[in-house]
């Protein structure tokens, strides 16, 4: 890890703490908590790429995709690595799409889908599938959430494997 990204566990744990907590907040508080974790990102030292994303984060979660947008994007210039950057390039298109920069949000996440494999795929496709469906690309989008969905069935999986992938071959 970078020493701008570093973070200590105690820290971790503060964030963590906080994050549990964002439902205690609700709509009429949103401001309360991003205050929160904006105090948390302000103790990391300056340019660091976690500071950005975790206040881009506050922002998403209270409805503020707007203002994540570019949080995420610094967050990324600064270096972010591991599995914080790919949950931005999860949260960044899905910020996208909700302020209507669909090709955006697509041109990111489609990489996403070749990147090294790990818990967060099934999110990738479900976001990318969303910003297909908005996009006017139904196909693609039921192809991506059956393909993500058929490792997961008890019974099924090669059959529905196959059918996503025929969504979208050429006949």
């Amino acid at each position: 890890m970078s020493e701008q990204n570093r973070t200590t566990e105690e820290w971790e744990r503060r964030v963590a703490a906080a994050w549990a907590d964002i439902d205690a907040y609700g709509d009429e508080r949103a401001e309360e908590f991003r205050e929160r974790i904006g105090k948390l990102a302000d103790e990391l030292p300056p340019g660091s790429a976690v500071a950005p994303f975790e206040r881009a984060c506050a922002y998403d979660s209270t409805g503020r995709s707007d203002k994540a947008v570019p949080l995420y994007k610094e967050a990324l210039a600064a270096g972010l690595e591991g599995y914080r950057r790919r949950r931005t390039a999860i949260q960044l298109a899905s910020s996208l799409r909700n302020t209507g920069r669909l090709d955006e949000a697509i041109a990111l996440l489609t990489p996403e889908l070749d990147a090294e494999h790990d818990e967060l795929d099934d999110a990738v496709r479900a976001v990318l599938a969303l910003c297909l469906v908005d996009a006017g690309r139904g196909r693609e989008a039921v192809s991506l959430a059956v393909g993500a969905l058929a490792p997961h069935l008890p019974r099924y999986q090669r059959s529905m494997a196959n059918y996503a992938r025929l969504l979208v071959e050429p006949e």
